[in-house]
């Protein structure tokens, strides 16, 4: 009876061997967990490039880039990321410290992913994690500049819009700026924009000179969302209603 007791705990172990996953599966789990947890945030509609996507995986914690291939979210089958995450895991009845693996898996981004898709498993590629250059800052649009550049027209005057072109042209705007002039009863409007990703809000600025009163401003965020109308040129000659 004393030697079956003995046995218990081994024959407990040995049978739960079949069932119970080792601490380097769990590891696994978990390294697996972390590439599906990079793909929801990498997930989205928006088109980027092979490069917008590596930088923003490189931005994830825990999370190294070894490889991106394809050109775009839109194009083909899409982007796909090869990443590298750990995992950790610990079984007291087989370990006698923690066990941590590193490993690589296959990450699609493309507008026809599934939220959580899982990840392939897939082998790490050799050298170093692939680093990237930070996104170029988009020009500034010049509010300051325009409001005092732009002239002042008095109550009761006339608007030259010839005056309002060249104080635009004057102003030595980044090449990436797109400016558009438009006149209408006695008024004319400004726009200055940076092309957006047809998905966040447009960098845009408006202005109106017209007798009386020159005007300057940023429509709302709403406003600059894509399809609102919010960064024309009609909107600088007839601003749209505050959101409420």
């Amino acid at each position: 009876m004393r030697r079956l007791l003995l046995l218990a705990p081994l024959l407990l172990f040995t049978v739960g061997c079949g069932v119970v996953p080792s601490s380097e599966d769990e590891a696994t789990d978990a390294a697996r967990e972390a590439a599906t947890h990079a793909g929801e945030l990498l997930y989205g509609q928006r088109p980027r490039t092979a490069e917008e996507v590596g930088r923003s995986a490189s931005g994830i914690d825990g999370v190294e880039v070894m490889r991106v291939t394809g050109t775009s979210t839109h194009d083909g089958d899409g982007i796909d990321v090869i990443v590298r995450t750990s995992g950790s895991a610990y079984n007291e009845w087989s370990d006698p410290q923690e066990v941590t693996v590193r490993r690589c898996f296959a990450v699609r981004v493309s507008p026809k992913s599934e939220w959580r898709e899982d990840p392939r498993d897939v082998d790490c590629p050799e050298g170093p994690p692939l680093t990237f250059a930070p996104p170029p800052e988009p020009p500034q649009l010049p509010y300051e500049e325009l409001r005092a550049k732009l002239p002042r027209v008095p109550e009761g005057g006339r608007v030259d819009e010839a005056e309002v072109r060249r104080t635009l042209a004057a102003l030595d705007l980044d090449p990436a700026i797109r400016t558009e002039m438009k006149a209408d009863d006695g008024r004319v409007g400004v726009l200055l924009s940076v092309k957006g990703n047809g998905f966040d809000p447009q960098d845009c600025l408006l202005a109106r000179v017209g007798p009386g009163a020159t005007e300057v401003w940023v429509p709302s965020r709403i406003q600059r969302m894509p399809g609102e109308g919010g960064c024309s040129v009609a909107n600088a000659l007839d601003p749209m209603p505050a959101p409420h």
